[in-house]
Order: C-alpha cells, then structure tokens, then sequence
C-alpha cells in the first residue's frame, strides 16, 4: 500500500467513508489522466480530501492541514484539501483546475456510491439518466449537496451527464467499491 493510504486508514476507520475517499481517488485519477495532469498527486488528493472528518467533522478541513504538513505535503496540495470545502468550511476559494476537480469529484461520488448500492449489479447497473433522475428526489442521499454537485460539472466545464458517465466510468474500475 501507499504512504497515502496507510495515512488513510490511520485516521479513518469508517469503511463507507474509506469507500467514499477511494471513489474520489478514482475520479481524480481518471481526471488526471485525462487532462495529462500527475495522476498520483491529483489521486492522493482525492484519497485524502475527508482524512480530518470522522475525528475533526465540525473543524473539517481546516484541521487536516497539521496531518498534512506533518506528513510532508506541500501547500500547493493542502490549498486543494482546503478548497474543496470553499466557502461553506473554508476560505481557501478553487483557483486551479486541480482544486475544481476535486471539488467536481467529492459529491456526485458519494451520490453515485449511494445510488449503486439500491442496483442489483451495483455499479454496472448505474446509468447518467438514472442518476439525474434520482438527483431530483430530494429524500435520496438527503446530505449530498445537489447545488455542489451541478457547480461541480460546470467549474471543470464539462455537461453534468458526462461527467456522470466519467464519474461511474472510473469507479466501476476500482475494486475496492464492490
């Protein structure tokens, strides 16, 4: 395993919030590639994103910046940490595309994840129009914030649906979500 994944599991223990972590990490990977950017660095960040939460969730993110320093991550990818909260939990705003796709990447994974978990092939069986449809029943996944998810889309420019397809694309490529 990983530096970051070891860091992972030592400060989340909840195993649907470590799927969660390992869905973003996917995305961003599967963003990463796509864009030529460093698939490891923006894949760390996805993984790490939530790693203050179960222990710190009312001064989340702020309170993983001393994990993330103490392990020798740079500011450049705490700024991103921080931002993927902006402005709800931190001041920090998204300035790089780095920073936009991982906020891009933080909501609709769980939203999918949560909708996967309701299909008999589980993530095979999800589809985008399924998704959007279940995006309108507000009673679904009811924490997941649908105003991130569509701002998400349209700060990495690309049409919701698409980045849907994306999104189940690279998660259906992770075995750790089956």
């Amino acid at each position: 395993m990983s530096k970051h994944h070891d860091l992972l599991c030592e400060y989340i223990k909840t195993e649907n919030l470590r799927k969660h972590c390992y869905a973003v990490e996917s995305a961003m990977r599967f963003y990463a590639r796509q864009s030529g950017e460093d698939e490891d660095r923006w894949a760390a960040a996805g993984l790490l994103h939530d790693i203050d939460w179960e222990i710190y969730p009312d001064t989340h993110p702020s309170s993983a910046v001393p994990i993330l320093k103490e392990n020798g991550y740079d500011d450049e990818f705490i700024e991103v940490i921080l931002s993927h909260a902006y402005p709800e939990r931190s001041d920090v705003p998204r300035k790089t595309k780095f920073s936009k796709y991982l906020f891009a990447c933080d909501e609709i994974t769980g939203f999918i994840l949560a909708y996967s978990y309701m299909k008999p092939g589980g993530l095979d069986d999800v589809k985008p129009n399924g998704v959007l449809k279940k995006l309108k029943d507000k009673a679904f996944a009811r924490n997941v914030n649908r105003e991130d998810i569509r701002n998400g889309a349209e700060e990495i420019g690309i049409e919701l649906s698409t980045h849907i397809q994306n999104i189940i694309d690279a998660m259906k490529g992770d075995l750790r979500l089956k």
